[in-house]
């Protein structure tokens, strides 16, 4: 049982794979149809290249070479603290940054030289420049194309509607201008002027300008901007595709340049408001310390205090540290003084805080660091956005909080170091009266040297920062260190060319296989012996090949397929026969509709049969619509009807010979009666071949369509074999059931199916052998076959 159905699916596999190796032409040209589409696709697609370029953000403390410099660079979002590789990646793709480098570039703007076919963007040395009078913030508004024809290297015509170029035929509203000339336009007056040299304009160029809103370049090109990142890893990878590959890398270069900018500049604010705070603190400390030194100089002079340095042995080592420590706290006093001022004269929102200026707590550090961040986290997003955001409004009143916090932290700070300032000069007192042998003057003039050492000190320290300063100005670094420029790819990422050919030949094969399988599926129609084996039990008797319509009748001696599949039929017959007792054979040739090949089947089989030598008679008894006569060309006054309507008429009245052929004899329809069925049922139609029998070797019927008329079944009984042709390609199979029910009911005795009408296949089969008559061509002479 497994074998069988093993063989069975093995069978219908091959059944299939000979289906479509029947069908190869169709399924070659599809191919050769779609592997052409495919080229012509190619050749006329706009590539798209794919520019990569990678960069690595930078770290802070990687760069700590000078450690006062870098703590004034290290604040704010630039620590490495703040340094976040996904707010990097947003901020690169930001439509500040993609819009400057559409701006600089001049993205919105696209030139075209158009060919037959297809149109090629020019973005290096365009032919043509467009300069304009407007302002910039009116043309990046505009949305609008041109097209331009070059009528000599002096003149050219532009409109607004595109021509045919196919057909060199312009619009209807180009206007003529010279090159140079001032043209007006709905959104102010602007000038083409031709590139000259080597990339100059030609004669008969036709050009097509493109001006895009900048707003819809910004967007676009942001969504076709992509960044990849390694998680854990400060290297990001940034994608961009284009028609242009020159256009490509230079989008990509000038973007992480832009990037670079912006970093910096956010820095130099910082490095300004530091700048800018030291500045004013030293124009304060600088005068209050020419008052102490034009004191100290009115001190000496008053009171002669010219040999003080005799005396600096009444000054203990003590008194020294306890003097270095008065100094350290006024100046923490001072520096905080004048950061309470700052932060009442600078009572606004976005003025940056500076960082390190000397105060020698954390939680002062911590708190200008936390508030300079969120001021840049604030302007950055006003770059895009306006005072009413949530966020920003949220990040108002967190900067207010912390200034409250900086201000109530200072007041702590200050009140500390005034209890320690005040216990250091009660300790200076107890010092300074156990020097009682010193004059009141030197104690004086300590006391004014004491106030000129602190503002000195403050006054040299705000010279450093200031100088620390300055040179970061000039040492800040980009945020992006370059590790690939730009690199565009050599072959394109879309269309790829293998990708496209690798579909039109799928698609070439998948057509023309799918429709040809569809078709078989759908197919009602018997094709070959094992269509009709799926769907008749019925001993089959052979297949006739189709023939051309010039050759319907086949000859004595004759080499073709069709006479071949005679003979084996006519031996198939005698076969099936061969223990038939009478002498005579008689054949019913029937079908299930007309058209099926019934009337040629009969004749051919009856000619058969007579080249044998053996004495036939074609009867036609398909009165209906007889056809015998038109194969043999036989002219009858009477025949069948008339035998049967005429009882003076015998049988040899009816008959007629064949020409040529001593053997067969026919025996015509005759007149189409009015009631051919009541006429079958005639006993005229017994005594006809109980006649016909005594005379004829075999008796070959010709009969009406079994599905259509029950003429044949009225004279079935007088048949010793019923031959069931069944066209190819001209019958449904669901009509065969008429004739599995006929043969299961036994109603056509010794029933048998011809297949009419098959393709012939070249090889061993039909045709076997040579013709003797045949002429050989020429060239089966000259190579000897």
């Amino acid at each position: 049982m497994n074998t069988n159905i093993t063989n069975s699916i093995q069978n219908e596999f091959r059944d299939k794979v000979d289906l479509f190796v029947s069908k190869w032409k169709l399924i070659l040209a599809c191919l050769l149809i779609a592997l052409g589409i495919a080229f012509v696709y190619l050749r006329y697609a706009n590539y798209q290249y794919e520019a990569t370029a990678i960069i690595k953000i930078n770290s802070e403390k990687q760069s700590q070479q000078l450690p006062e410099i870098s703590a004034i660079q290290n604040y704010g979002m630039f620590s490495s603290d703040f340094s976040n590789i996904t707010d990097e990646i947003e901020i690169i793709k930001s439509r500040t940054l993609v819009r400057q480098v559409v701006e600089d570039l001049k993205l919105n703007i696209k030139y075209y030289v158009k060919g037959k076919i297809k149109e090629q963007e020019v973005y290096k040395n365009p032919p043509v420049v467009l300069n304009f009078f407007a302002s910039d913030s009116i043309i990046n508004n505009v949305d609008t194309t041109f097209y331009l024809k070059v009528k000599s290297p002096n003149k050219f015509t532009l409109s607004n509607e595109e021509g045919n170029e196919l057909l060199n035929i312009e619009s209807s509203n180009a206007k003529q201008y010279d090159f140079g000339d001032r043209i007006s336009s709905g959104f102010g007056d602007f000038i083409i002027t031709p590139n000259v040299g080597k990339y100059k304009i030609q004669t008969g160029t036709s050009l097509k300008i493109e001006l895009s809103n900048i707003d819809q370049v910004v967007e676009r090109y942001q969504k076709k901007l992509l960044t990849t990142n390694e998680k854990g890893s400060n290297i990001i990878k940034i994608i961009l595709n284009e028609n242009i590959k020159y256009k490509a890398a230079l989008i990509l270069d000038k973007l992480v340049e832009k990037y670079n900018n912006d970093v910096i500049e956010d820095k130099e604010k910082i490095v300004t408001a530091t700048s800018d705070f030291i500045n004013n603190r030293l124009n304060v400390v600088s005068n209050e310390l020419e008052q102490v030194d034009f004191t100290a100089e009115n001190l000496q002079k008053n009171n002669r205090l010219t040999a003080l340095a005799s005396q600096a042995d009444i000054f203990l080592q003590s008194e020294k540290a306890n003097d270095v420590k008065i100094i350290t706290t006024s100046n923490q006093i001072q520096l905080i003084d004048y950061m309470k001022d700052h932060l009442k004269d600078s009572d606004s929102d976005s003025d940056l805080l500076p960082a390190d200026v000397g105060i020698a707590d954390n939680s002062v550090m911590q708190i200008t660091k936390s508030h300079n961040e969120l001021v840049l986290q604030r302007d950055r997003i006003l770059k895009n956005s306006t005072e009413k955001n949530p966020t920003v409004i949220n990040l108002n009143e967190q900067i207010n909080a912390l200034k409250q916090n900086l201000n109530q932290s200072l007041d702590n700070i200050k009140s500390a170091n005034e209890i320690t300032l005040n216990s250091l000069n009660k300790e200076d007192a107890r010092i300074s009266s156990q020097i009682y042998s010193a004059p009141g003057k030197a104690r004086q003039f300590r006391d004014v040297k004491r106030q000129q050492d602190i503002k000195e000190s403050l006054y040299l320290y705000l010279l450093q920062k200031r100088e620390e300063t300055a040179i970061s100005q000039g040492m800040s670094s980009p945020n992006a260190k370059i590790i690939d420029n730009a690199y565009v790819d050599v072959n394109p990422v879309d269309p790829k060319p293998t990708i496209v050919y690798l579909a039109s030949i799928i698609l070439g094969l998948l057509v023309p296989v799918g429709f040809i399988y569809l078709k078989d599926i759908l197919n009602t129609n018997i094709e070959n012996r094992k269509d009709l084996a799926k769907v008749l039990d019925i001993p089959f008797l052979g297949d006739i090949p189709l023939s051309s319509k010039k050759k319907l009748m086949i000859q004595k001696v004759d080499y073709s397929p069709k006479a071949e599949a005679f003979r084996i039929i006519r031996a198939n017959i005698n076969f099936i026969l061969q223990d038939h007792s009478s002498n005579c054979k008689t054949l019913f040739v029937t079908s299930t509709t007309a058209q099926e090949g019934k009337s040629h089947t009969s004749t051919n089989l009856a000619q058969s049969f007579s080249f044998s030598e053996k004495k036939v008679l074609l009867l036609e008894t398909d009165i209906r619509v007889p056809r015998v006569n038109d194969y043999l060309n036989i002219k009858a006054d009477k025949g069948l009807t008339d035998f049967i309507s005429d009882k003076s008429l015998s049988i040899h009245d009816v008959t007629k010979k064949v020409k040529d052929n001593a053997f067969l004899d026919v025996i015509p329809s005759g007149a189409i009666p009015p009631n051919p069925a009541e006429l079958l049922m005639s006993n005229r139609v017994n005594a006809l071949f109980e006649e016909a029998k005594k005379t004829y070797d075999y008796i070959v019927v010709d009969t009406a369509a079994v599905g259509l008329v029950t003429d044949t079944l009225l004279i079935s009984d007088h048949a010793d074999m019923f031959i069931y042709v069944v066209s190819v390609n001209s019958i449904d199979k669901r009509e065969l059931h008429i004739a599995q029910t006929l043969y299961d009911e036994k109603r056509l005795p010794n029933m048998a199916l011809l297949l009419n009408g098959t393709i012939k296949k070249k090889g061993y089969g039909y045709g076997y052998g040579n013709n003797p008559r045949s002429k050989k061509k020429w060239y089966s002479k000259v190579f000897g076959r």
